[in-house]
């Protein structure tokens, strides 16, 4: 496959489609892994999945974005030369800082099993883990690279094989090794975590030797420049520097945005837990009612967020084009078309999970003690899906700093009010809850008072009047149809009230005028029925 650049909504779609089935896919070990290795057995791997976040978050957290807009201007002014010198300079970076990283953790590892993680089983899983951090590193230049380019198919493929390499191996592995104990299974479900990013990996290295050889290419390498004979010379070391100041200038405000809400997590679930401890709950039930919440009830909020993800990644090469060809109004489109779409598309998933949170809960995990913790926070589920796209257009308009102090204030104000509330013996988890909302309301609103400033963005008020009545439609039809008495209960009779919903929801976007045949026609393979 040559490269073929896709337009906004394609590339969007694309990664819509693979991050849907990602996510659906990681409901399989959720529910799978605590049947093979027990509760005990997943927090072993969850105290090292934390830990490595946190790292490669370090070592590659603005470093996919910022390729994506360096090449994406440069591939907009001609410049293919720069293209090439800025995956050589961002692969450099990445491949230093994770075998820097890796090499510390292998001499610390037995220290950071014991005294940070404060369990010495998570030693084996910890040591493979470590293979992890230079594949994630050069994983993350290539996709960045397809996504400046506006190709999203390579990041698709390669997601979806990681995820299904990583399910199939991490549940065989565990379930092979379980005889040998959990500190081993344990290190089973993180090596396939491993071969998974291996395979991953190897997907795009295919996807990089495809387009370096395709005809496109070949003629874009015959009208370059000649290259300055001398590398070392005085406009060379200046191509360099120009080129390192403008990478991690955009690199590292946004790696200390993702830094903060990587550290803010861990702070969260130590402050939460004490918190918790203060208002009277016992020590056990606190750690399971944050469990709960961090693993039950936060996937099923976010699977919608597989759109706004998709919308933040196709956001900023399409963004950094229109910027770098001074097009304002192509800016407002892109924006408006990313905003309508997470608001569009997350409105039904809102209106199900508030209003059947206790059947939902049940089907998926075979408990719905956390549905309430589900239906208060589904009220500020749109606010969540705004975000990305908000935060993505901040980086892509060269205000990565604002995006990391709104990130920043809004986690100062979530840890404040989880001490301040959670320690509460009349609140208690609903503190919890009360601060997460909070945050991700006041997050929102500051990305979004930054943006309008920047481009005069605004989106109408009908348009949101329109969503909200097709919500309040779509859940009286949901909610008639479960509590139909002589319908049959259960996965059949939730499912019937899903199909049924939606079917109405879509009706009513297009009688409203929401989506149209034109939006159709964008959406990749579907697109060409309506044409």
């Amino acid at each position: 496959m040559s490269l073929r650049k896709q337009s906004f909504i394609q590339g969007a779609m694309i990664l819509l489609a693979a991050g849907l089935v990602n996510r659906l896919l990681g409901f399989v070990p959720r529910i799978a892994l605590p049947r093979i290795i027990g509760v005990e057995g997943v927090g072993l791997i969850q105290l090292v999945y934390p830990f490595m976040i946190v790292i490669l978050t370090v070592i590659t957290g603005g470093l996919p974005l910022a390729v994506a807009k360096m090449v994406a201007e440069a591939d907009t002014a001609g410049r293919s030369g720069d293209v090439k010198k800025i995956v050589r300079f961002a692969m450099s970076i990445a491949v230093f800082a994770s075998c820097a990283a890796a090499a510390a953790c292998l001499a610390m590892a037995e220290w950071i099993a014991t005294v940070v993680m404060t369990d010495p089983r998570v030693h084996t899983a910890f040591l493979v883990m470590i293979p992890i951090l230079p594949m994630v590193a050069i994983s993350s230049v290539w996709r960045g690279y397809f996504q400046g380019k506006q190709n999203m198919l390579p990041t698709a493929y390669s997601q979806t094989t990681e995820s299904i390499v990583r399910i199939v191996l991490s549940l065989l592995l565990t379930s092979i090794l379980v005889p040998y104990g959990l500190e081993i299974a344990a290190a089973g479900a993180v090596a396939g975590m491993a071969i998974g990013e291996l395979a991953g990996l190897l997907i795009l290295w295919v996807q990089v030797r495809k387009d370096v050889k395709s005809p496109k290419s070949r003629h874009a390498k015959r009208d370059e420049p000649s290259p300055d004979p001398s590398p070392e010379s005085p406009a060379a070391a200046n191509d360099r520097r120009r080129l390192s100041r403008t990478l991690l200038g955009i690199a590292m405000p946004v790696t200390g945005s993702r830094l903060i809400g990587s550290l803010s997590y861990l702070l969260e679930s130590i402050l939460t837990t004490r918190s918790l401890v203060a208002a009277g709950v016992a020590a056990s039930l606190a750690t399971a009612q944050y469990g709960a919440l961090q693993g039950m009830v936060i996937p099923l909020l976010t699977l919608p967020g597989a759109l706004t993800f998709s919308l933040a990644v196709s956001l900023v090469p399409a963004l950094s084009e229109a910027a770098a060809r001074g097009d304002r109004a192509g800016i407002q489109k892109r924006l408006h078309q990313s905003m309508r779409l997470a608001i569009v598309t997350g409105a039904p998933f809102i209106a199900m999970m508030g209003l059947l949170a206790h059947p939902i809960c049940s089907l998926i995990y075979g408990d719905d003690s956390m549905a309430g913790m589900l239906r208060w926070l589904s009220v500020v589920g749109i606010l969540l899906y705004m975000q990305a796209p908000l935060q993505a257009a901040l980086q892509a308009l060269d205000r990565p700093g604002t995006a990391l102090l709104n990130s920043f204030v809004g986690a100062m104000i979530k840890l404040f009010l989880i001490v301040r509330l959670a320690s509460r013996p009349d609140l208690g988890m609903d503190g919890v809850i009360i601060a997460i909302a909070c945050n991700i309301a006041l997050v929102t609103l500051l990305h979004w008072i930054s943006v309008a400033r920047l481009t005069g963005f605004r989106m109408l008020p009908l348009d949101f009047l329109k969503v909200l009545s097709a919500m309040i439609v779509t859940g009286a039809v949901a909610l008639w149809i479960w509590n139909l008495e002589n319908f049959a209960g259960g996965p059949l009779k939730l499912a019937a009230a899903a199909a049924s919903a939606t079917a109405v929801y879509l009706l009513l976007l297009i009688w409203l005028r929401l989506i149209d045949r034109f939006d159709v026609q964008r959406i990749p393979f579907i697109g060409r029925l309506f044409r």
